[in-house]
């Protein structure tokens, strides 16, 4: 799994969860993926993840760095 932060939000108009990435929200359109059960949007979230990343490391372009909770 990564470290980068997924929000999953139910869509009324879609009836579906869709997901957004906010790292990658200046270089990807969003929401960049869905699924009909959270347990689905998750599991398409890490693979859109995956995806980026892969590509931005083969094409040299700079990969964004995850938003990392600080704890008080």
């Amino acid at each position: 799994m990564s470290r980068y932060s997924m929000n999953v939000q139910w869509s009324e108009a879609d009836q579906l969860f869709l997901v957004t990435i906010p790292e990658f929200a200046d270089r990807v359109v969003m929401p960049c993926t869905h699924g009909e059960t959270r347990e689905e949007a998750i599991h398409n979230g890490e693979e859109v993840i995956e995806m980026y990343l892969e590509a931005w490391q083969i094409e040299g372009e700079s990969i964004p760095e995850p938003k990392i909770l600080q704890a008080a």
